[in-house]
């Protein structure tokens, strides 16, 4: 599938994004090429391929223990703070 100009300024639109005309020959180009890959991962064959609920079915993951491995600081940081309340950052309000 190729886009056109009108149809990458439409979705630039769309997406609130402002490019300019300089860019906006490469981003025709390069959004082509991507829906043309999509196209070509559409024409897969993929019937009768089950659902992987996994990507390691029937093998383990090896995970790390789960232990604290850092002392708390949260004192030391807070040191610097302007306004620290019940052990919390107090910051201005912003939104009245």
């Amino acid at each position: 599938m190729s886009l056109t100009r009108k149809d990458v300024e439409g979705i630039a639109h769309l997406a609130r994004l402002e490019i300019s005309e300089a860019q906006l020959p490469v981003y025709v180009e390069s959004l082509s090429k991507i829906l043309s890959f999509v196209e070509q991962l559409n024409a897969a064959q993929t019937t009768g391929v089950e659902p992987m609920a996994h990507p390691l079915a029937g093998e383990a993951q090896r995970l790390r223990p789960d232990e604290v491995t850092e002392q708390d600081q949260h004192v030391k940081y807070q040191a610097n703070a302007v306004s620290v309340a019940a052990g919390l950052y107090v910051v201005p309000k912003v939104i009245e």
